[in-house]
């Protein structure tokens, strides 16, 4: 009917709104690559890097190729070809990580900063400007150049010509670390208050990066792993996400222009840290600590925790799916109950006459969660949530070869249920802890700094880790050195 406006679906208006950001991103996208071809001192290095490499590679390609032929290694060609592809494209890119760090503390000290922020564009549309701006040229460039090596490859004397699912997985790779390395630099920039500081602060990000490649050249040279090489973008695009949420909420207009330079108030971090460690309400004594300060903070990990529990238990079935594709050979298996008794039987008097078994237990597990905490806080504490999952998927593929092998499960549950009934909340809730800790800097609560929530963050990690964590770990080694043995033992026996 005449007049008549369709409402429109939330769908709709999603789509809407993502291409009013995406246009609007674009506006400071074109304002920026444009000055990025002015300069000189960017398009040079680029260009360099571009041209040269890839014929330098070419060089070295062809005598890697004389030398493995004269030696009789000419069947590794087909595994290392692949390699330099890879590393022809990722040095372009690593150009993006040094014009990203430019992105906002560079305007602020070049006095252009300031008419950028007086814009009507939002924080996200800023933030994405400028990434897609320090990317592009130097993506360009990583492609022109794998081009120039693989062209000089295959037009050349060599006559290789590359499967086109590898150039596909060398270009998707190489497009995925560009965007992880400039999304975290911008967000370096708008937190920096000088070049200086943001440069050394980017080797947090070349680093991770730089060993990225040498896993990716490990799993290159391995055709049979190649397939891990679709995985890694997955896990590449969330860090970016990770960034572009963290990079759009902690994005402050007013401070960035205000702050001329950050001090170190170690005053401020050790009150900070002991105001969070013993609560709020200062206790007076170890049962009033626990009600005010410790459990509360076990309370905020809920959504921590249930991540860490699916994680867990996707990991236990991906170790039984893993076990009817790698089955072992039943052979291998202990079917012998009297060999497994006497094993057990050794084990308890070992442990009965060895209190320091339980030491090493204890120790064991607290290395692995102490690991898992560290790592968490360079990896958003997804590297957290793989370690502490790692011992399910262990028991989730040797529980279905045992059901494989037709064996009695009672034994084997007996074997791990004594001491997981206080091993796995322990577990459960260090690897909640050190997630909250990997990822508080994405979303900071409100009203806080990132600084503040993290400083928070790692003080109630460290709380809950002493006075939970341990006392649940200690308990644990003790139940699976002396109860344990004895559990799987009456099962055992006739």
């Amino acid at each position: 009917m005449p007049g008549f406006t369709q409402p429109q679906t939330s769908a709709q208006t999603t789509r809407r709104g993502v291409r009013r950001t995406l246009s609007n991103a674009l506006i400071v996208t074109r304002r920026e690559v444009r000055d990025s071809f002015r300069d000189w001192r960017i398009m040079a290095p680029i260009l360099l890097l571009t041209l040269v490499f890839p014929l330098l590679a070419n060089a070295m390609t062809g005598l890697f190729i004389s030398f493995f032929e004269a030696n009789g290694a000419e069947p590794l060609l087909p595994a290392l070809l692949p390699l330099l592809p890879m590393i022809v494209g990722f040095f372009p890119v690593s150009i993006s990580l040094v014009i990203a760090l430019e992105t906002f503390v560079g305007e602020k000290e070049r006095l252009s900063l300031e008419p950028l922020l007086a814009t009507p564009l939002t924080n996200t549309e800023l933030y994405l400007g400028k990434s897609f701006a320090a990317m592009l040229p130097p993506l360009l460039a990583s492609y022109l150049g794998i081009t120039i090596y693989v062209g000089g490859l295959v037009f050349g004397g060599t006559q290789w010509r590359p499967p086109i699912t590898l150039v596909i997985q060398i270009l998707l790779l190489t497009t995925v670390q560009a965007l992880v390395m400039v999304t975290g630099s911008v967000v370096i920039s708008s937190q920096t208050t000088s070049t200086r500081a943001a440069n050394l602060l980017a080797s947090f990000i070349i680093i991770p990066m730089s060993m990225l490649v040498i896993v990716e050249s490990v799993i290159m040279i391995q055709p049979h792993l190649r397939y891990v090489l679709w995985i890694l973008p997955v896990g590449l695009l969330v860090t970016v996400a990770l960034f572009v949420r963290m990079g759009a909420r902690i994005f402050n207009r007013e401070e960035l222009l205000g702050r001329s330079i950050d001090h170190l108030n170690l005053r401020w971090i050790g009150r900070t840290f002991a105001d969070q460690f013993r609560g709020e309400a200062g206790a007076r004594s170890l049962a009033q600590w626990y009600r005010t300060s410790v459990f509360p903070a076990v309370r905020s990990l809920g959504t921590p925790a249930a991540v860490t529990v699916l994680c867990a238990v996707a990991a236990f079935v991906g170790g039984w799916i893993a076990a009817g594709r790698w089955p072992l050979p039943l052979d291998q298996l202990e079917t012998d109950n009297a060999q497994i008794l006497e094993n057990l039987r050794s084990w308890f008097e070992l442990g009965r006459d060895n209190p320091g078994l339980i030491g090493a237990a204890v120790g064991q597990n607290l290395r692995v969660l102490a690991v898992a905490t560290g790592l968490a806080i360079f990896s958003f504490g997804t590297l957290a949530l793989i370690l502490v999952s790692l011992p399910f998927a262990i028991a989730g593929f040797l529980f279905a070869q045992v059901f494989a092998a037709g064996l009695d499960p009672l034994p084997f549950i007996a074997a791990i249920v004594p001491h997981g009934l206080v091993e796995i909340p322990a577990i459960v809730l260090a690897g909640a802890a050190a997630l909250r800790l990997g990822s508080i800097i994405t979303r900071p609560p409100d009203g806080m700094t990132v600084g503040e929530a993290w400083l928070r963050a790692l003080a109630d990690t460290v709380k809950i880790g002493l006075a939970v964590v341990l006392p649940l770990i200690l308990v644990a080694g003790m139940l699976e050195v002396t109860i344990t043995p004895r559990i799987v033992e009456f099962a055992l026996t006739p």
